[in-house]
């Protein structure tokens, strides 16, 4: 196997029985090009070109995939991408956000969860989602305290419709709460942002899975010259053992593919 793919790389998700490359690949990019804060404009790749990207993805490794209703179309052309592939792919969705007319809004009810969960099997064209996550607005500890969001999605996962669920939020005490009744939690997390760290503590600690957004922040990320952003990065995020995975939402091959590198150095290095 070559040293720098993850095939034999892959770790568990907490306790979810789940296990994942720990670099996942991000699809907003595929389905969504408004209200996206990413320093350099794209353009959203045709279904050749995502056929190609999602390929690389795999061979190099990665068995994770992130998608969500609020990217736009990104869950109806996995589906039809995704065919015949299901057993290779660890498929993480949201709820609680929709992107519509260049618009978001948040709808935390049990009625829409349940809604939302069903509408992305179908797109996905799936009988089952590893992992849905919620996907905040910021007022976490509001939606999870007041909202039927969290119960419904543990009766969903009851019925086998999901594997796992959790919370994608924006504080440390939402992610803590996220985690005490949930099975995994997404947290910011780079070199610019670590204030999110307490809640990857808990986690490793208490046998939780911790997927990081924002890994590279977003493209943001400035060092000195001659210091690598990416491979800075991932030392900072695989080096605290409460870290499973990072997602990055690549839609550049040799993007994904220096990614894929410096991740297998720095947790080969670590190990």
């Amino acid at each position: 196997m070559s040293l720098k793919t993850l095939h034999e790389l892959h770790r568990p998700l907490g306790n979810t029985g789940l296990s994942i490359s720990p670099l996942g690949l991000g699809t907003v990019k595929l389905g969504r090009d408004q209200g996206v804060k990413y320093p350099n404009g794209f353009t959203i790749p045709d279904d050749e070109q995502a056929r190609m990207l999602l390929k690389m993805a795999r061979d190099m490794g990665i068995n994770l995939i992130d998608t969500a209703p609020a990217y736009g179309t990104s869950e109806e052309r996995l589906g039809p991408l995704l065919r015949g592939q299901r057993q290779d792919w660890v498929i993480v969705s949201k709820v609680g956000e929709e992107f519509e007319n260049g618009q978001s809004r948040h709808d935390f009810s049990a009625a829409h969860t349940r809604l939302s969960v069903e509408r992305s099997l179908k797109r996905l064209e799936t009988d089952f989602l590893d992992l849905v996550l919620v996907h905040s607005d910021g007022n976490d500890l509001a939606i999870l305290n007041d909202s039927e969001v969290y119960p419904t999605l543990a009766e969903l996962k009851r019925e086998g419709k999901i594997r796992g669920f959790g919370f994608s939020g924006k504080t440390v005490e939402g992610g803590l709460l996220a985690l005490r009744d949930g099975d995994c939690a997404m947290v910011t997390y780079n070199l610019n942002e670590q204030g999110e760290k307490p809640v990857i503590d808990f986690a490793a600690t208490h046998d939780k899975g911790i997927l990081v957004k924002k890994a590279l922040a977003s493209g943001h990320v400035c060092l000195n010259p001659g210091v690598d952003p990416v491979q800075a990065s991932f030392q900072l995020l695989f080096e605290h053992p409460g870290v499973a995975g990072a997602i990055v939402g690549t839609i550049n091959p040799m993007h994904l593919a220096h990614n894929v590198a410096c991740a297998a150095a720095v947790i080969r290095r670590q190990a």
